[in-house]
């Protein structure tokens, strides 16, 4: 069961559990409603208090359901049942509460957060909306401006700006949710904290200054953007609509056009790319390489020493006996001893490979914005390989993982050859004759490294997936 109920002395507890991340699947949906039921029809429970199992509070929607039909009860519902419990409702949030998670959070009562808990809506990097209230009932506690900046952004806001913000109520130093959530159920009860019932709040104040503030900024970052604008729109919504209901019946027209948008399909399709280019296929029970020789100098360096202790990876400036793995920077001198693998580094815009990297089995490719990298087979087995990208990964650099030729390296020589006008188009047609010659081991690679590294319009999905698209229309 993804959701269950248990009393705390005259506290009821609606406990989620569905790992990794809690996500809002029809169970969870469903076992909130029918743990709702039971709190409500429990005589001895004077409170109710929500909160998840885990590392994190609800992450937002279930991937899983991502393209297929929705099934009820559908999430508007469910925070609907929530906020309408005729028994105080307590949100206790830790780690992240995003998207659909936050609208949950809203729809209780009072909000109670551990410390280094992180919220946010961010649905507009999908091409979406918050579509189960979040932008109407977010402005209700922030006011138009700031729903505005976060709900366009989606960005993710500290516990510390919540509770400033009024997003939260407090910030607990418990130490796990139940403890804090019993804390505040039993304030609550005691009068010394006063519930909110978010929904039944004013409207927040017109503010048309804002409005056309965020207007002005999308029209200059992000014209072809039909998400963000849609956002507006609703939460002016919240502003004009005369109840709740008809802010949220114009939210959910809003929402339904952006899932209708090809814009939504194209970063949806980015989002699933972005979740597995570091991983080989048909390898498993691989694991990172814990003991790794740094050789040579690279800006690139100082970023992994920063990271390896938290990742318990070890790092050297030459390698020792221990040694599993050596990184050498460009035209480093390679270590002639034991053999063990070794990646070489290499520059992006340089004109050809460089001398340690000739006789290298594994090849490190930098993009020049340092937001993506790309790990070639050249001769490696398989496993080393897979276990070399776990290694980078876990020493947070974004890895794509490519065999015989460098994907980064012909995008490059092809965005600098063609004129600007022409450049998605170059990096279209490469794109498909790059997968044609089995550079990638998923066509998805070759739109992920377009978009992060050369800048290919993100809401497209990719070059290669706009090229296939395009020679389909033409086939119809």
């Amino acid at each position: 069961m993804s959701v269950h109920y248990q009393r705390h002395g005259d506290i009821g507890v609606i406990q989620i559990a569905n790992p990794p991340v809690n996500a809002l699947g029809q169970g969870v949906r469903s076992g909130l409603v029918n743990a709702l039921k039971e709190g409500i029809a429990d005589t001895d429970a004077k409170a109710l208090v929500v909160l998840a199992d885990g590392r994190t509070f609800i992450a937002g929607a279930d991937i899983r359901e991502f393209g297929k039909p929705p099934q009820a009860p559908l999430l508007p519902d469910v925070i609907t049942h929530l906020e309408a419990c005729p028994k105080p409702l307590i949100a206790a949030l830790h780690g992240t509460a995003l998207g659909g998670g936050l609208e949950v959070a809203l729809g209780c009562h009072y909000r109670i957060a551990l410390a280094g808990t992180r919220v946010g809506l961010p649905e507009v990097k999908l091409g979406l909306l918050p579509g189960a209230g979040g932008t109407q009932r977010l402005p209700r506690l922030v006011g138009v401006e700031r729903a505005l900046e976060m709900i366009t952004s989606g960005r993710f806001v500290e516990a510390e700006e919540a509770l400033e913000a009024g997003i939260i109520d407090a910030i607990s130093d418990a130490k796990t949710p139940l403890e804090a959530g019993l804390a505040a159920a039993q304030e609550v009860l005691a009068d010394a904290q006063t519930p909110r019932i978010t929904g039944q709040l004013p409207a927040p104040a017109a503010d048309s200054q804002a409005i056309t503030k965020t207007l002005e900024h999308l029209n200059q970052q992000s014209p072809e953007l039909f998400s963000p604008f849609r956002i507006v729109e609703a939460i002016q919504a919240c502003v004009d609509a005369e109840s709740l209901e008809a802010g949220l019946r114009r939210e959910r027209e809003l929402f339904l056009a952006c899932m209708d948008s090809p814009q939504r399909a194209g970063l949806i399709h980015l989002f699933f790319a972005a979740r597995s280019p570091h991983l080989v296929p048909d390898v498993e029970k691989a694991s990172a390489f814990k003991h790794v020789a740094l050789i040579g100098e690279h800006p690139l360096f100082v970023r992994l020493q920063k990271a390896a202790q938290k990742a318990g990876i070890s790092l050297t400036s030459a390698p020792d006996e221990a040694t599993e793995l050596c990184l050498l920077a460009p035209n480093a001198p390679r270590d002639s001893g034991k053999a063990r693998p070794v990646i070489a580094l290499e520059e992006i815009g340089a004109g050809s490979d460089s001398a340690s990297s000739k006789d290298s089995a594994l090849s490190l490719i930098i993009a020049e914005n340092g937001h993506i990298a790309e790990l070639i087979n050249v001769s490696a087995e398989p496993l080393i390989q897979q276990r070399a990208a776990l290694t980078l990964k876990a020493l947070r650099l974004n890895i794509v993982v490519s065999q015989q030729k460098s994907m980064l390296r012909a995008m490059h020589a092809a965005t600098q050859q063609a004129p600007t006008s022409e450049r998605q188009s170059a990096l279209e047609q490469l794109s498909v004759n790059m997968a044609k010659q089995g550079f990638c081991y998923r066509e998805s690679d070759l739109d992920l490294l377009a978009v992060e590294a050369f800048g290919y319009p993100r809401h497209l999905g990719g070059p290669h997936r706009q090229a296939t698209l395009s020679t389909a229309a033409k086939d119809v």
